[in-house]
């Protein structure tokens, strides 16, 4: 027989010994039904927050929401003049004037009112051109065109009404070359003395070089024009030896000297262009 007392359960054999058994199974079972109340009640925790996230996020996202009634009073956008008669921005139509052209100051003497001097095309005591230095000798600067020439190129220039004549000599390794400008009214003056030239232009010694290219002595001569100018070369051997087409040398220089003079009457006209174009009421 079994009696029951205080929730302890006792032997069958009716001696007072405890049911040791049955008591840990009882203790077990009561173990086992507090496990599940505790997660059954963390999961009804857990479906109270999320019902409390949603009603949160309907809440915020309905039309009475707080963010509606936010919007509700936000300044309104500013409002754009009515009246757009007030006139537009306007861009002549007239494109301004080209830059003067260097060769129409070079061209004729009534816009060519630079000093001509021999200093002035000719400046310094020596020419660099690239890694060659040609040094300078004698210049010359004379009205009577005719005097610097040889042969019919005097009678030339002074039937196409040459008004000045510029010379400078230049050497280099035993090679001497003058160049002479002759300056003209307009440039159509200019190139029908090029274009009838005969004879040449005179050596200028002088300044370290001694006479060349006098008396019959072959020679290089070149002639060429550009605006009112027309320029001539003579050149030769410092010792009187005859210019033959395989002398380099003599090309050579001849050819640094026609390029340099050249850019020295461009130059005269870049210049006048350039005051010009800075008062253009001068």
């Amino acid at each position: 027989m079994s009696f029951g007392q205080g929730g302890a359960s006792w032997g069958p054999g009716g001696d007072g010994t405890p049911d040791w058994a049955a008591l840990a199974e009882e203790s077990a079972a009561r173990a086992r039904r507090k496990k599940l109340m505790m997660i059954g009640g963390g999961a009804l925790a857990t479906v109270a927050i999320g019902a409390i996230v949603t009603t949160a996020v309907v809440t915020s996202n309905g039309g009475t929401g707080t963010a509606d009634k936010n919007a509700s009073q936000l300044p309104a956008p500013a409002e754009l003049p009515e009246d757009t008669s007030a006139p537009a921005p306007s861009f002549s139509s007239v494109a301004p004037p080209p830059p003067p052209d260097p060769k129409d100051y070079i061209s004729s003497a009534k816009k060519d009112k630079a000093p001509i001097t021999a200093d002035g095309f000719f400046p310094g005591k020596k020419l660099t051109m690239g890694d060659r230095v040609h040094l300078k000798g004698a210049t010359s600067d004379t009205a009577k065109c005719a005097t610097g020439t040889q042969g019919a190129l005097g009678t030339v220039l002074t039937n196409n009404g040459c008004e000045q004549l510029v010379r400078a000599t230049y050497r280099k390794d035993g090679v001497a070359v003058t160049v002479g400008i002759a300056v003209f009214e307009t440039e159509a003056r200019a190139k029908k003395a090029v274009d009838q030239s005969s004879g040449g232009l005179a050596s200028l010694g002088g300044g370290g070089v001694d006479t060349f290219c006098r008396g019959g002595t072959v020679c290089l001569r070149t002639a060429n024009s550009y605006g009112r100018y027309a320029y001539f070369t003579v050149g030769g051997f410092l010792n009187g030896k005859r210019v033959t087409t395989a002398d380099k040398g003599v090309y050579a220089v001849n050819k640094d000297l026609t390029n340099f003079t050249f850019r020295q009457i461009h130059r005269r006209g870049q210049l006048q262009a350039s005051e010009a174009a800075a008062d253009p009421n001068g």
